[in-house]
């Protein structure tokens, strides 16, 4: 949920920008939803970079080089994130991200199922973790339209 924040946050502050300073491109929505799962994927992809340890939980026991995979998740998330603004390529990107969010979704489902703390110092609260689940489909849809 703390994503689905970001999304709407980034994305209406782009909008509110685009008509505040008069940027015809950033005065339509779908391009400020791009903008908005751009910024808060480099941003994630950042955070399993910089702190790839806090994550590692998250798939230890279940998958090998767990460290390996959060780093490389975290290069994808950037690197897609970054496409996703890059016409020509930005259809790609968000294939990549489909695929990526798609990826990772198991280890939320080992997060609530094992009821871990969701990732970040979320709480820690099964409705929490479960209610998780639910976002993935959103965030894939979000990717999805912004570029179509």
């Amino acid at each position: 949920m703390a994503f689905l924040s970001g999304l709407l946050s980034i994305g209406l502050l782009s909008l509110l920008a685009g008509h505040l300073f008069n940027v015809p491109w950033l005065q339509q929505w779908q391009h400020d939803a791009q903008v908005a799962a751009a910024v808060m994927f480099i941003l994630i992809g950042v955070m399993h970079l910089v702190t790839p340890r806090k994550l590692t939980y998250m798939i230890e026991g279940w998958l090998p080089y767990a460290l390996e995979l959060v780093l490389i998740s975290g290069v994808l998330e950037i690197a897609l994130g970054i496409g996703l603004l890059i016409p020509g390529v930005n259809m790609y990107a968000a294939w990549g991200l489909i695929g990526l969010l798609i990826l990772l979704f198991p280890a939320n489902i080992y997060v609530a199922v094992k009821q871990l703390p969701a990732p970040g110092g979320l709480p820690a609260k099964a409705w929490y973790t479960w209610s998780r689940l639910a976002f993935q489909p959103v965030y894939v849809a979000w990717v999805w339209w912004c570029v179509r």
